[in-house]
């Protein structure tokens, strides 16, 4: 008898970090690696995008969320659910160009506790 149960994905999106070229990405490009961990912030103020959301790895802005993508997250993140997002890298390819180099899947965090058990 199989007692595995349906379980939706966790994966909300997927994008290729923009902006890496422009920011402080090279500082810790050494450290960028598969599966790392990121977060997403809203960067209020900024003149080009009121929407506009920042990548950071330990408190260093490596790129943003693309700006056809973004406005899902700076909503959440307005309203203080930055909580329930979930960002790592997810491919690195240092071979292509600077905007293509990095992509981040960002998943829903899965608060359930030990399901299952």
């Amino acid at each position: 008898m199989n007692t595995m149960q349906y379980q939706p994905s966790r994966h909300i999106m997927d994008f290729h970090l923009a902006g890496f070229a422009y920011c402080d990405g090279l500082d810790v490009i050494e450290e960028l690696r598969l599966g790392q961990a990121v977060q997403l912030v809203r960067e209020e103020g900024n003149p080009h995008d009121p929407d506009a959301v920042a990548v950071l790895y330990k408190n260093t802005k490596i790129g943003y969320v693309p700006a056809q993508y973004n406005g899902l997250f700076s909503t959440l993140l307005y309203y203080g659910h930055g909580d329930i997002l979930e960002a790592r890298i997810q491919m690195v390819n240092l071979e292509t160009h600077p905007e293509r180099q990095f992509r981040v899947v960002v998943k829903v965090t899965d608060a359930r506790g030990d399901v299952g058990a």
